[in-house]
C-alpha cells in the first residue's frame, strides 16, 4: 500500500514533461519558430503576405493592371528591398529556419497553379489559324531567344562564376526572354475586350504555343543542369517524353472514360473523379521530379490531358482556383521576393546591364512578333504593335523560369532581380501599349460568317438603315433584353411578352410582305428581334477569363439562356442569344455598346423590387380629395408600432419586409449606369408580382396597361410604347393625360373631334403644363434647357395626345380602338394615378403600370407629393427615386400592379 501511495506522491510531484503550450499568455513570442509545430509563424506569415498583395492589387486594379503585378511587388516589398530593413522584421517574420515551410507550401500551390494553367490550355484554339499563329510564335521565340543568348555573353563574364558552365546560364536567359505569361496575357485580352478580334484570336493562339514552348524548353534546361553528363541528360529527356507521352495517349482516355462514366461531364466534377485527378496530378509531378526535371512540368502537362466535354476543365479549375490565387501565388511571390533585393542593383554597370536587359527583351518579343504579324500575316501597323505588345507580356511564368534557375544555382541574387526588375517592368507596359497602339475605334471584329479572319470594324457595324427607321419611326421592333441573374428571369419574360405580336398580325405581316413583292418590303415594318445578351461579370477568377475564351460554347449551354429561348419558341418570339463577359465596372458600357453594334431599338432591363417600409397611416386614400372637394388634406391616424423580437434587431436574424435587398441596391447602380449613358431608347421592368400583389389569371394572357401622361420626352415614348403594345389584341389600356391644378374636376372621356374640352387653345395648354424646374441634382445631367426648348417639349406633348386621343380617319388604328384616353385635373397627381390604375384592375387581366422616368424636361416636380404618398403606403430608400423618378416610385411603394415599366428616351446629345 506504501508503495502505491508513494508512486501516487510522486506523479504529483513530477515535473510536466508536456511542450509547453500556453504560447502568448505564458509569455512566449509567439513569431518564435518551433519545428515540431511551425503552424504559428505559419499562419502570421500568411496573413501579412495575403493582406500586402490585396491592398496592393486594389490601389493597382483602377489603373487596370493584373493582379500578378501586386503579388510581385508585395514579395518584394516584404523582401530585402524594403521592409527587410526594418530591424528585426525578417528575423521574426521571415526567419531562415521557416524557410522550408513556406517553400512546401509555396510548391504545393506552385504545382497546382501550374495545373490550372494547363486546364486553360485548349488545344482547338491552337488549331484555328494555326498558320498564322504559327508564324508569330515562332517569330516571338526564335529572335528573343537569339537575343537573349546574345546578351547572356557580357552578363556571365560579368556577374556569373565560372563554376557554371556558360550553356546552363545561355539557356535560361534565352527562355526567359522568349517566354510569355499566357494566364496573363488571357486576362489582359478579356478585360479589354479583344477575345473577339482578330488581333485576340492571333496572340491567344500564339500564346499558347508559346506557352507549351517555354515549359519544354524549360524542362530541357532543368535536364541539362541535373544531368552529370551528355549521356544522362539523354536519359532524362527519353524518361521525360515516354511519360508524357503516356499521359497523352492512355491516362487521358482513361480520365475520359471515367468523366463519363461518374457523370462528371453532365454535372460537374464528383468527388471520384476530383481524387483522381488530384493523384495523377502530384504523381506526374512527382515522377518529373524524381527523373531529374521540375515538379511543375508533370503537373502541366497533367492539366492539358482533363477532357474538355461540358466544361469540365472549367468546372474543375472553379474546385481549385480561389484556394490556389489567395493563399498558394502570393507565398510562391514572396518566396521569390525574399529572394529579391534591388539593394543590390547598387552600381552604374549594373544598372545599365538591367536597362540593357529590359530594352533587349522588348525588342525582341515586340519586333519579332510585330514584323511576322506585319508581314507574314498581313496586318495593319497598330494591330500588328498591338500583337506585339501583348505577346512582350511576362508576369508570373518568368518568374517561375528565374526562381528555377535560382535554385539550381545557375543564376545569382543580383541577376535574379535584375530579371525580375524586368519582368515587372514589361508586364506594367503591356496594357497601356495595347490601349495605346490598339483603341477601340479600329478594332476589327471576328465576322459570324464568311472567312477565318473575314471582319468588319466596330464602326461599320454601327450603320443602320435609314429610310427603314424614317418609315417606321414610331415603331420599335429591335429590342435588347438583359439576362444577368437567374432572379431577373421573370421580369425578362414580362417584359417580352408585352412587346410579343398577336398572332394575327404575324400571319397578316408574312401574307403582306408575300404578296407586295421586294417593291414595298420598306412600307412593311420589319420583323420583331429580341436579342437576349446575357452578362456574365468577369471575376478575378482564372474560370471567369476561361469561360470568356469558351463564350460559343456557353450561348448552348447556359441554363438561363436555354430557358429564355425556351420562353420565346413557346411564344412566337424570335429569340437571338448574346452573350457579354465583362468586369462589373464596364456592365453598363457593354450593354449600351451591344445595343448600337445591333442597332436596337430599345434596351429592356429587369429588376426585382426594392424593399418597402412599412406605411406609418391606415388609409392611404385619406389624402386624396374626392371628386368635387377641395384640396385640403384630411388628417391621418398613424399605426400602431409593431413589435419586434429584440433578439432579431440584435443578430439581424430579421425576416420581415422590411429588411434590406443589397442585391436590389447594387443593381440600380447598374441601372442607373445604364441610363445615364444609352444613345437608345430604355425600358425597365420592376416586377412585383412576387410580392404577393398577383391575381388568379385565367390564363388568357390577357393584359391591361396604365399610363399616367405628365409630359415630357419620356412621357411620349410611354405613350408611344402603349399604342405600340395595344397592336395585340389581348393587351388593352387606360391613358389618363394628369393636369395639376387647386381643385380637381369630375373626370371625363375625351370626345372624339376634338383635343379637349379643357384645353381650348395651345396658349391655355401651355397655362395648364408650365411648371417650375426641378430642384435638387438629378441623378442623370442633360445641361440647361431654356424657356423656349421646354416650350417645344410641351407642344410636343399637345400634338402626340392629339394623335392619338383623337385620331384622324388616316390616323386611326386598331391599337387606339383598345386605349382609353381621359383627362383628370387634381392637385394631387400622384394619389390621383394610384386611385385611377387601382380601378383599372379586371378580374383575369394582369395589370401593368407604363410610366416615364421624368428625369429630364419633367412637367411636375412631385417631390413633395411623392413624400406623402411613401409615408402612406411605405417608403423606399433614395436608389430607387434616382432610378426610376418619383412618378414610377409612387406606383412602386403603392404596389397596386403587378409591375412598372418605366422608360426613358434616347438621350441623342450625348452622340
Amino acid at each position: 500500500m506504501g508503495e502505491f501511495s508513494g508512486t501516487i506522491i510522486r506523479l504529483f510531484n513530477a515535473k510536466r514533461q508536456v511542450t509547453e503550450q500556453g504560447g502568448l499568455l505564458s509569455g512566449k513570442d509567439p513569431t518564435a519558430i518551433n519545428p515540431s509545430d511551425p503552424i504559428r509563424l505559419w499562419i502570421i506569415q500568411l496573413g501579412i503576405i495575403i493582406a500586402t498583395a490585396s491592398l496592393l492589387s486594389l490601389g493597382l486594379r483602377r489603373i487596370r493592371q493584373p493582379k500578378v503585378i501586386a503579388e510581385v511587388l508585395g514579395g518584394i516589398l516584404l523582401g530585402p528591398t524594403a521592409f527587410g530593413r526594418i530591424p528585426g522584421f525578417t528575423e521574426h517574420i521571415f526567419p531562415q529556419d521557416s524557410r522550408p515551410y513556406l517553400s512546401l507550401t509555396a510548391n504545393i500551390g506552385l504545382c497546382l497553379f501550374l495545373f490550372l494553367v494547363g486546364l486553360e490550355i485548349d488545344s482547338t484554339v491552337i488549331r484555328k489559324n494555326a498558320r498564322l499563329s504559327a508564324t508569330v510564335a515562332l517569330a516571338g521565340m526564335v529572335l528573343p531567344f537569339g537575343i537573349g543568348a546574345g546578351l547572356s555573353v557580357p552578363l556571365y563574364k560579368q556577374f556569373i562564376s565560372e563554376s557554371i558552365k556558360f550553356t546552363y546560364f545561355m539557356l535560361f536567359a534565352g527562355v526567359a526572354f522568349s517566354i510569355t505569361a499566357f494566364p496573363v496575357l488571357c486576362r489582359i485580352l478579356t478585360e479589354l475586350k479583344l477575345l473577339d478580334t482578330t488581333v485576340g484570336i492571333v496572340v491567344l493562339s500564339a500564346g499558347v504555343g508559346n506557352d507549351i514552348i517555354g515549359w519544354v524548353l524549360l524542362a530541357l534546361s532543368v535536364a541539362l543542369v541535373n544531368a552529370g553528363s551528355g549521356v544522362t541528360a539523354v536519359y532524362i529527356l527519353l524518361a521525360c517524353v515516354g511519360w508524357t507521352l503516356f499521359l497523352l495517349f492512355i491516362v487521358k482516355y482513361a480520365l475520359l472514360w471515367l468523366a463519363r462514366k461518374s457523370g462528371s461531364v453532365e454535372s460537374g466534377p464528383t468527388v471520384l473523379f476530383m481524387t483522381v485527378t488530384i493523384l495523377i496530378l502530384f504523381a506526374s509531378a512527382f515522377f518529373t521530379d524524381v527523373i531529374g526535371v521540375h515538379a511543375i512540368f508533370g503537373a502541366f502537362v497533367t492539366g492539358i490531358i482533363v477532357p474538355r466535354e461540358g466544361n469540365l476543365a472549367i468546372a474543375l479549375t472553379e474546385k481549385l482556383e480561389d484556394m490556389v490565387a489567395i493563399i498558394f501565388l502570393p507565398l510562391y511571390f514572396t518566396l521569390s521576393g525574399l529572394s529579391t533585393n534591388l539593394g543590390l542593383l547598387n552600381n552604374g554597370i549594373t544598372w545599365a546591364y538591367t536597362i540593357a536587359i529590359v530594352f533587349t527583351a522588348f525588342i525582341g518579343k515586340f519586333g519579332g512578333c510585330s514584323l511576322a504579324a506585319k508581314y507574314a500575316a498581313g496586318f495593319s501597323w497598330r494591330e500588328s504593335a498591338a500583337i506585339g505588345s501583348l505577346m512582350s507580356c511576362k508576369g508570373l511564368v518568368e518568374l517561375i523560369v528565374l526562381n528555377v534557375g535560382l535554385s539550381a544555382g545557375i543564376l545569382t541574387q543580383r541577376v535574379f532581380s535584375m530579371f525580375v526588375l524586368e519582368a515587372l517592368i514589361l508586364t506594367f507596359m503591356t496594357t497601356p501599349l495595347v490601349v495605346r497602339f490598339y483603341p477601340p475605334h479600329v478594332r476589327r471584329r471576328i465576322s459570324a460568317v464568311g472567312a477565318t479572319f473575314g471582319s468588319v470594324a466596330d464602326e461599320e457595324t454601327r450603320k443602320v438603315d435609314r429610310k427603314t427607321q424614317v418609315l417606321n419611326a414610331h415603331l420599335k421592333r429591335r429590342f435588347t433584353i438583359v439576362l444577368d441573374k437567374l432572379e431577373h428571369l421573370p421580369g425578362a419574360m414580362a417584359i417580352s411578352q408585352l412587346v410579343k405580336p398577336s398572332s394575327s398580325s404575324v400571319q397578316l405581316n408574312r401574307r403582306y410582305s408575300v404578296s407586295q413583292g421586294p417593291s414595298r418590303s420598306l412600307l412593311n415594318p420589319p420583323a420583331l428581334s429580341v436579342e437576349a445578351l446575357r452578362l456574365i461579370e468577369l471575376s478575378d477568377r482564372t474560370s471567369a477569363v476561361m469561360k470568356s475564351s469558351v463564350a460559343d460554347s456557353l450561348l448552348c449551354t447556359d441554363p438561363l439562356l436555354a430557358v429564355f429561348k425556351m420562353f420565346g419558341q413557346l411564344n412566337a418570339l424570335p429569340i437571338t442569344p448574346a452573350i457579354a463577359i465583362v468586369p462589373y465596372d464596364d456592365l453598363s458600357y457593354s450593354v449600351i455598346e451591344h445595343a448600337g453594334n445591333h442597332d436596337s431599338d430599345m434596351i429592356m432591363l429587369p429588376w426585382l423590387p426594392p424593399s418597402i417600409t412599412p406605411p406609418t397611416v391606415t388609409h392611404p386614400s385619406s389624402a386624396v380629395p374626392q371628386e368635387g372637394q377641395l384640396s385640403s388634406p384630411q388628417p391621418v391616424t398613424p399605426k400602431a408600432s409593431v413589435i419586434t423580437n429584440p433578439f432579431d434587431l440584435l443578430f439581424k436574424t430579421s425576416t420581415s419586409p422590411t429588411t434590406e435587398k443589397p442585391s436590389s441596391t447594387i443593381h440600380s447602380q447598374f441601372v442607373r449606369g445604364v441610363f445615364a449613358q444609352a444613345r437608345t431608347d430604355v425600358a425597365l421592368f420592376v416586377d412585383q408580382s412576387t410580392d404577393g400583389v398577383g391575381l388568379d389569371l385565367d390564363g388568357s394572357g390577357s393584359q391591361h396597361l396604365f399610363l399616367a401622361f405628365f409630359g415630357g420626352p419620356d412621357d411620349r415614348l410611354a405613350l408611344d410604347f402603349v399604342v405600340q403594345v395595344c397592336a395585340n389584341e389581348e393587351v388593352s389600356a387606360t391613358v389618363v393625360r394628369m393636369i395639376k391644378k387647386e381643385m380637381e374636376v369630375p373626370l371625363s372621356a375625351v370626345p372624339s373631334a376634338h383635343m379637349s374640352l379643357e384645353v381650348k387653345s395651345a396658349e391655355e395648354a401651355n397655362a395648364l403644363t408650365v411648371a417650375s424646374a426641378v430642384t435638387g441634382f438629378p441623378d442623370t445631367v442633360y445641361g440647361e434647357f431654356s424657356t423656349a426648348t421646354r416650350m417645344q417639349s410641351e407642344t410636343a406633348d399637345n400634338l402626340i395626345w392629339a394623335r392619338y386621343a383623337s385620331p384622324t380617319a388616316e390616323n386611326r388604328t386598331d391599337a387606339l380602338s383598345h386605349i382609353e384616353f381621359k383627362e383628370l385635373v387634381t392637385p394631387v397627381p400622384l394619389h390621383a394615378c394610384i386611385r385611377q390604375a387601382e380601378g383599372c384592375r379586371r378580374p383575369g387581366v394582369r395589370l401593368v403600370v407604363v410610366a416615364g422616368r421624368g428625369r429630364r424636361l419633367a412637367v411636375e416636380n412631385h417631390a413633395r407629393e411623392l413624400k406623402d404618398v411613401m409615408g402612406e403606403y411605405g417608403s423606399v430608400g433614395s436608389e430607387v427615386k434616382k432610378t426610376i423618378g418619383d412618378v414610377a416610385t409612387a406606383f412602386v411603394v403603392a404596389g397596386c400592379a403587378e409591375g412598372v415599366v418605366v422608360l426613358q428616351e434616347a438621350n441623342l446629345g450625348k452622340e
